[in-house]
Order: structure tokens, then C-alpha cells, then sequence
């Protein structure tokens, strides 16, 4: 007589599928801008990897993006609130194909969070703690040509 799985059985392995399913996948919160058009176009145009080990997974959140492992992604998130005057380190990033972007760079505990000064939307990307201890955050230069999408409003002094 074959053995045919049981109920519980067949909810169990539906269950180890799901949560493999998310495993895949960066939880991110929301920006509240996301719904901005443009952020859809900054997504759209974002590399698929940002380097060895970093290579795009998916995410759970309109206009977001998130490079590595889910559990400690490098995210990317467009339609944050745009920064206003600040003391913070504003720094000027040239990519290899041309545009510059400025992001203000904030390094707390360890965790890098880079944010656009003076573009709307403005887009913010966290590098954790994992990431930055293990290798440079030179790759922020692959993302100007998506971030160049939105519009430059203001520069850094």
C-alpha cells in the first residue's frame, strides 16, 4: 500500500515552504514617500549587485531595494524624508559613469547610513554592521546613476 501523507504532514511541508519562501527576502520599512513615481524609476534602475557577496535579493516594500543576506541586508530606500541643514559629514560621490551625488554619512555603533542631501525624493541606504566591519562602502558609487534620477535641489558646501 503506498503511503499517502497526511494532513498535518502536507500543512507542515506548506509551512517549511512558506517560511523558505521568506527566507529570501529583506524586511524593510516603507519610506514615507515611497509612492513617489521617480522612486520607482530609481528601483528600477539599481544594479544587481553591489559586489562580491552582494548581489540583490528581495525585498517586502514599495521603492525599496536590499543587497546580501536578507537577515543583514545592505537596504536602499527611496522617498525618506529629505535632510535639512545639518553639522553631519556631507560627502560628494562622482560614479564611474558621471554623476555625482551627495550623501550625508552617519556612522553609529558601526552601522553606516548614507542619506541624499539636497534631492527630492530623497533616498537613504543602510549598510549594517555586518557589511561594514567585512569590506569598504566604495560600492555607494554604484548606485549614482540610479539616485542621479531624482531631482538635485541643493548641493553639499
Amino acid at each position: 500500500m503506498p503511503h499517502r501523507p497526511t494532513t498535518t504532514t502536507a500543512a507542515a511541508c506548506g509551512a517549511l515552504l512558506a517560511l523558505s519562501a521568506c527566507a529570501s527576502t529583506a524586511h524593510v520599512t516603507v519610506a514615507p514617500h515611497a509612492t513617489d513615481p521617480v522612486c520607482a524609476s530609481v528601483v528600477l534602475a539599481l544594479p544587481a549587485s553591489l559586489g562580491d557577496g552582494l548581489d540583490r535579493v528581495d525585498t517586502d516594500a514599495q521603492a525599496t531595494a536590499a543587497w546580501g543576506d536578507p537577515r543583514a541586508a545592505v537596504v536602499l530606500r527611496c522617498g525618506v524624508e529629505p535632510l535639512g541643514p545639518t553639522t553631519e559629514r556631507c560627502q560628494s560621490v562622482t560614479t564611474p559613469q558621471g554623476p555625482t551625488v551627495d550623501w550625508v554619512v552617519v556612522e553609529d555603533d558601526g552601522r553606516w547610513t548614507f542619506t541624499t542631501y539636497g534631492r527630492v525624493p530623497a533616498v537613504e541606504l543602510v549598510v549594517p554592521q555586518a557589511v561594514a566591519t567585512t569590506r569598504s562602502t566604495s560600492f555607494v558609487d554604484l548606485l549614482g546613476p540610479a539616485v542621479a534620477l531624482t531631482e538635485q535641489e541643493r548641493r553639499c558646501l
